[in-house]
């Protein structure tokens, strides 16, 4: 019985939900939609409910495909199905066509879709003007708020994201990613209980059947940084947990979230628990249906963990065979292997690093990602050891200026803060 009143509960609010949408638009508030099908205008409500609760894309696909079979000629649903199509490849098609039906729609729905273009062309600046113009035109339109939010979060600007999604919230509050993203931005503010407060709102909030990326890391990141390890593991573990039991990424076994795990243990010195968990997490690759390329790729990642574990078991002579067997993996990679020699770079810096050959750290982590702060954090360990302690402090003041909410500022944060306030 509670369950019936829950399905016709969450109905209802789907159904109010909509009728908001529909009334802003036809009272000019919000971007008009190009159709004359209401079926249309509904999968297209539901997919963009999906995706404000933490849908997977193929969940969220479904009502998109529906939303076109409605309205063959609605541009917007079209782009819909685009992005979450599961490669950009197999999107492309749908995308073109959305761009070509788009010349005869709205004006509002027109620019939306260009600055959508412009955003997976990686112009930025360039999407997030038409959004702040669209914003004035369309006062009562929640996605282009949550467009010109999620921007301008990307951008490092994050006074501009936050009255962003804080406008999103007060026009519909009833779905996880807008308190999900407000978390982020106290996270970066380091109002770490308030991060988590938000985000476990967004968790109360998350549809069935999903396992939203952002709001359980994002809370596994707050304990990093407070450095409550047992609470970042058990986290991760529940998040998991409940990965294993959703459809999840098809081709995306939670082999990452053991990383992740394996990361946390290995830097915080709990190595042979760090070796297991690097071991656990490729165990879920083979039986997967990914590519047999992306197999060898975590294969690779899985001698990776285990070099750096046993470097910091002052197993210098087989770590480094891990990083030699890395570089043959690269070298026989062809083409595609040639994006993984920061990969390599990271490794062998990784290993003299501990192995105290400073000089030669330094050399192969200048090589390594250099928008990575834990890379960048063990380039100026490494600088710190050679003497060249201005290089070091630079580093350590990039790292505290960032704003990416990643597992790689989570570790890295806390020192480069402590040797600033040192210097």
């Amino acid at each position: 019985m509670k369950l019936g009143k829950s399905l016709r509960f969450l109905g209802a609010m789907a159904v109010a939900i909509l009728l908001t949408v529909m009334q802003a638009e036809a009272a000019g508030k919000a971007v008009p939609f190009t159709t004359k099908s209401k079926e249309a205008e509904k999968y297209v409500a539901e997919a963009i409910r999906g995706v404000e609760s933490f849908q997977f894309p193929q969940q969220i696909n479904g009502n998109a495909k529906k939303a076109v079979a409605a309205d063959p000629d609605f541009a917007f649903a079209h782009y819909l199905v685009a992005v979450t199509s599961p490669t950009p490849a197999a999107g492309q098609p749908e995308m073109e066509k959305a761009l070509e039906l788009v010349k005869k729609a709205s004006e509002g729905e027109r620019r939306y879709l260009e600055a959508v273009s412009l955003v997976r062309a990686q112009k930025a600046a360039d999407a997030l003007k038409i959004f702040q113009e669209l914003a004035v035109q369309y006062p009562e339109d929640r996605k282009v708020r949550m467009m010109i939010g999620q921007i301008s979060l990307n951008t490092g600007q994050p006074d501009q994201a936050q009255a962003a999604f804080e406008q999103a919230l007060k026009l519909d509050g009833s779905t996880p990613r807008v308190h999900a993203m407000l978390g982020t931005l106290a996270l970066l503010k380091d109002d770490y209980k308030k991060a988590r407060d938000l985000y476990g709102t967004a968790i109360a909030k998350k549809a069935p059947a999903t396992a939203p990326f952002l709001p359980y890391y994002g809370t596994a990141y707050t304990y990093v940084y407070e450095g409550n390890l047992a609470a970042a593991l058990k986290t991760l573990q529940t998040y998991r947990e409940l990965y294993e039991k959703t459809d999840g990424f098809p081709e995306l076994p939670a082999v990452f979230v053991w990383n992740s795990i394996a990361r946390l243990q290995l830097e915080n010195g709990r190595l042979e628990e760090a070796l297991k968990s690097y071991e656990a997490g490729y165990k879920t690759v083979p039986g997967s249906t990914m590519n047999d390329q992306e197999k060898t790729i975590w294969m690779g990642r899985m001698h990776h963990g285990r070099g750096r574990v046993l470097a910091k078991m002052g197993k210098h002579e087989e770590a480094w065979k891990e990083a030699e067997y890395i570089k043959k993996l690269i070298e026989e990679g062809g083409e595609r292997g040639k994006e993984f020699w920061p990969s390599y770079h990271y490794i062998a810096g990784y290993l003299k690093l501990e192995n105290g050959d400073y000089k030669a750290a330094v050399e192969h982590l200048k090589q390594s990602r250099p928008g990575d702060e834990f890379h960048l954090l063990l380039l100026a360990r490494a600088y710190d050891k050679t003497g060249e302690t201005a290089e070091a402090q630079k580093i350590y003041q990039q790292i505290v200026d960032s704003k990416q909410n990643n597992l790689e500022r989570a570790l890295s944060y806390g020192e480069a803060k402590k040797k600033l306030k040192k210097a």
